[in-house]
């Protein structure tokens, strides 16, 4: 969206992501980020913290991605973190009801830092590729990518209909060179490029042939 800040920031989560569902059914995730930087010291030939930037961050389940849910189960407390998302401002009213304002990162993508760390990534799979039903998807049994005739005879792992299956298609055939095309005769023929030396082109018949 048009006029929206975008911005990537690199830290520590303060505390572990704590997942819940609003009022209307929606499923949020908030967490925040501890950001500092750091500055060489030549006196003591170290590196000394600097300002931290504490950065309140939110993400929100979607029809498409499960994005709340996999921060809460995947990070934690301490973790590292690289974090991209648009600032957002809000408004809220406090327990001594008056009105205060918050700026807060709306994560659009995040992961874990591998500079000092190792992670294992798992991939979910939606079921509009998994083919939970007959007849239709990614691994089902009537049609879809896993099926039996198919492309070059043996299944791609599956049922009816597939990329791979029980019919093979005939491999292509070269097309032939008309009699009268100069470029089909063999390379001892005078007329071909295999002949050409550099007596053809004026040089000396005993050096090399290009």
């Amino acid at each position: 969206m048009a006029g929206e800040t975008i911005i990537t920031v690199v830290g520590n989560l303060t505390r572990d992501p704590e997942l819940r569902t609003v009022g209307n059914g929606s499923t949020v995730v908030n967490f925040t980020i501890a950001s500092s930087t750091r500055t060489f010291n030549r006196n003591t030939n170290q590196w000394d913290d600097g300002d931290t930037l504490f950065l309140n961050c939110s993400a929100w389940d979607s029809a498409r991605t499960s994005m709340a849910t996999n921060i809460a189960n995947s990070l934690s407390k301490g973790m590292r973190v690289i974090a991209q998302g648009r600032l957002t401002q809000r408004s809220y009213q406090a327990q001594d009801g008056s009105q205060r304002s918050v700026v807060e990162l709306r994560v659009d993508e995040i992961g874990p830092a591998l500079s000092r760390a190792t992670a294992q990534v798992t991939r979910q799979t939606s079921s509009g590729f998994n083919g939970g039903q007959q007849g239709g998807g990614y691994g089902n049994n009537g049609g879809g990518y896993q099926g039996g005739a198919g492309y070059s005879g043996g299944g791609f792992n599956g049922g009816n209909g597939g990329y791979q299956g029980g019919a093979s298609a005939p491999a292509p055939q070269a097309p032939s060179a008309p009699v009268s095309d100069p470029w089909s005769n063999d390379s001892g023929s005078s007329n071909a490029f295999g002949s050409f030396g550099t007596s053809d082109f004026g040089g000396d018949s005993d050096e090399p042939e290009f």
